[in-house]
C-alpha cells in the first residue's frame, strides 16, 4: 500500500511539472505574438499593415 501511495505522489508531481511547463510555453507564445504584432505596427508607422522592404535583392 505504501508503494502505491509513493507511486501516486510521484505521478502527480510529474503531472504538475508537465502542466507548469505547458502553461509557460503558452504564455511565451502569446507574448511572442503580441510583441511581434507590436513590432510590425511600429515598423509600418502605426497603420497596422505589415511593411514591405523598399528593394529586393534577387541574388545579383
Amino acid at each position: 500500500m505504501a508503494s502505491l501511495v509513493l507511486f501516486i505522489n510521484s505521478f502527480l508531481s510529474y503531472l504538475l511539472l508537465f502542466a507548469l511547463i505547458v502553461a509557460l510555453v503558452i504564455v511565451a507564445c502569446v507574448l511572442g505574438v503580441k510583441w511581434s504584432k507590436s513590432s510590425d505596427r511600429k515598423k509600418s508607422g502605426g497603420t497596422g499593415q505589415p511593411s514591405m522592404p523598399d528593394t529586393v535583392n534577387a541574388g545579383k
